[in-house]
This record gives C-alpha cells, structure tokens and sequence, in this order.
C-alpha cells in the first residue's frame, strides 16, 4: 500500500528519535529552537460503535455519568490517530511536533472522522 501523505518523491531523512515529550500543543518547544520546518503531519480514522455497543452505551444514558463505552471509544481513536501523527513526522526525519490539535467530525450518525495534526519540525537545544 502506498503512503497517503507523501506521494511524490520529496527527500525522505533517516527515522528520527521522537519521544512523546517531543510533541506540545504550543507554537514552539521550550528550551529549543526550531532548525526545519517539515511540515504538516496528520493522523485520521473514521470510527463506528457496534450495535452490541450502541445498545449498552443507550443503556448507561439512562442511569447518567459517564458513558464508559464511548469514552474507550473516543480514547482509542485518539490514541490511533496520534501514533499515525508521529509515524509520519518520524519518517520524515521530525525530532519534534509543535501545535498539535484534534478534531472530530461526525459523518453520518454513529460515524465520526477524528483527526491529530501538528507541525513536524527538526529542533536543536538552545545551548547547543
């Protein structure tokens, strides 16, 4: 299967080390400075709950609180789709990504698209 995100035949580094405390939401990393900026790196799933799922996540909503079902759901997809995030900043040679955010759209009821993007960047500590 081919890769989905880099079709053409752009400059591909050598896998990088990047480490979860590597990723932030802010704009830039602390006690580093940006060297490269890569670019945007993205991670998607579209997901939908079984009708097993669907009929014990209805019957949690008639007690309230928190509808445990959904929220594995909602954590698994997260989770997915911010491994594939780093996959594709790695292979491109990222050491770090800045600005990460999620988004979630709903396609169709019971049908919804999460989506993990940041910028992949190659970072330096200050002092070096």
């Amino acid at each position: 299967m081919s890769d989905p995100y880099n079709s053409s035949s752009a400059y591909r580094a050598p896998s990088a080390s990047l480490a979860d405390s590597m990723v932030t939401t802010a704009p830039e990393l602390p006690g580093h400075r940006i060297v490269r900026n890569i670019g945007l790196m993205r991670g998607i799933t579209v997901r939908s709950r079984s009708i097993v799922g669907n009929f014990l996540g209805g019957l949690q909503t008639l007690f309230g609180g928190n509808i445990t079902i959904y929220t594995e759901l909602c954590e698994q997809a997260r989770q997915e789709t911010y491994r594939e995030m780093l996959q594709h900043a790695r292979r491109l040679g990222a050491n770090a990504i800045v600005a990460v955010r999620y988004d979630a759209t709903e396609l169709m009821a019971g049908l919804t698209e999460v989506l993990c993007h940041g910028t992949a960047v190659v970072v330096e500590p200050h002092d070096a």
